[in-house]
């Protein structure tokens, strides 16, 4: 950030940051308006992020990764990597995250000899990972197509059967976990399946019973996260894939870890925008005027306020306090969301209308953000940060009304 951050690191922070940064700036930047144009997963991205060890960033240190993460003392770390990558591309960072969230998860409830398989194709092939849950049940006027699928218990394992959307590195993850449920249709976030009916199935993407459409996503922004239709055509799998028990994501409130990870993210795009801001209106002289003054002053605070509110969860979850961690991840994703969309805006006011002409990064910026901030329903996030106020019942993972 240009101005002193609001937060102290260490050595340690300072090395793998600088590290990321390096790497977004010099190879992930040039490249984001192409994938972008494309909508096209970023595959030589990966490819670096895996030749600089980064890939393996939260696989823990005994299967040789570095053992980043929510239950391992040093999550703020990952989360300043995040917005870093962010910083040069939010659609790359959304591939990221299902990536490393996925890792976190199979370190925190898959069995032994999962993760030596699974963390080995991680650290030695660089494998990517997503999980995947969407499966909206109401159809959108313009949509043709309805999504679901069904999950069945069979000899040696279950069959998948039906359509994903929202398929995040689609075509290029190598495994996925499926949050699916024995109910029916819905997923985790859609299902209205008892809590004990959700399963985590690790799918090998690789399976020719699997294919992808292309044709369903053509978005606004967040162009390059490949987030297509998977269509599953009784898909095998084995018994053997199953991670954890029955409803453990939604009853140990895995979602909770992930849920300020985003909003590390919304940082990075607010921080991109205002060092755009601040170099273009110093080259274009527009730095006395008054009302720009405001706009570059107010985002600088909004940036720094988002980085204050990461490090408060982070300790939170650093010292153990996870509870109140998982409420406070909520409330930080709320007012970083915000913070971020306020900066943007600001940063586009500053810069006038030529900032959102292509090539611009602030262009981008604007669209992914749009986008990404969607993900969760914001609305439903504040009336369950109330509803814990209020001692009422809540759901803290895909607040359900």
């Amino acid at each position: 950030m240009k101005g002193a951050m609001p937060i102290e690191l260490n050595p340690s922070q300072k090395e793998l940051t600088a590290r990321a940064r390096d790497l977004a700036q010099s190879k992930f930047a040039p490249r984001a308006a192409e994938y972008d144009r494309a909508a096209a997963f970023p595959e030589d991205d990966f490819k670096d992020l895996f030749h600089a060890g980064l890939l393996a960033l939260v696989v823990p240190p005994e299967y040789g990764g570095l053992g980043l993460g929510p239950y391992h003392g040093n999550v703020l770390t990952l989360w300043l990597v995040t917005k870093e990558i962010a910083k040069a591309d939010l659609a790359l960072t959304r591939c990221w995250e299902g990536h490393v969230n996925s890792l976190v998860l199979l370190d925190g409830i898959a069995n032994e000899e999962q993760k030596k398989r699974w963390f080995n194709g991680v650290v030695q092939n660089g494998d990517i990972w997503v999980a995947w849950s969407g499966e909206p049940q109401a159809r959108a006027s313009s949509e043709s197509t309805s999504f679901g699928t069904t999950t069945t218990k069979v000899e040696g394992g279950y069959i998948v059967d039906g359509k994903k959307a929202f398929a995040t590195s689609a075509g290029s993850a190598r495994w996925a976990i499926l949050l699916v449920s024995t109910a029916g249709p819905g997923g985790a976030r859609h299902s209205s399946g008892n809590v004990e009916s959700q399963l985590l199935l690790a799918c090998d993407l690789s399976d020719p019973s699997i294919s992808v459409d292309k044709s369903w996503w053509d978005p606004l922004g967040m162009r390059a996260s490949a987030s297509h239709v998977v269509q599953f055509n009784r898909t095998f799998i084995p018994e053997a894939n199953l991670i954890g028990s029955p409803g453990q994501y939604l009853l140990d409130g895995w979602q909770t870890c992930f849920i300020p990870h985003y909003a590390s993210t919304f940082l990075g795009a607010a921080e991109a925008a205002y060092e755009f801001a601040l170099d273009y209106v110093t080259t274009q002289g527009k730095a006395g005027d008054p009302y720009i003054q405001h706009h570059i002053g107010q985002s600088a605070i909004n940036v720094e306020t988002a980085y204050l509110w990461l490090q408060h969860v982070a300790r939170m979850w650093d010292t153990g306090r996870h509870p109140e961690a998982q409420l406070a991840g909520s409330r930080a994703r709320h007012i970083i969301e915000h913070l971020a969309e306020d900066t943007v805006k600001r940063c586009i006011r500053a810069c006038g209308a030529r900032s959102l002409n292509r090539p611009s990064p602030l262009e981008r910026i604007y669209r992914d953000l749009s986008f990404y901030v969607r993900h969760d329903n914001d609305d439903h996030i504040l009336a369950t940060v109330g509803k814990s106020l209020l001692g009422q019942k809540h759901d803290p993972s895909f607040y359900k009304p």
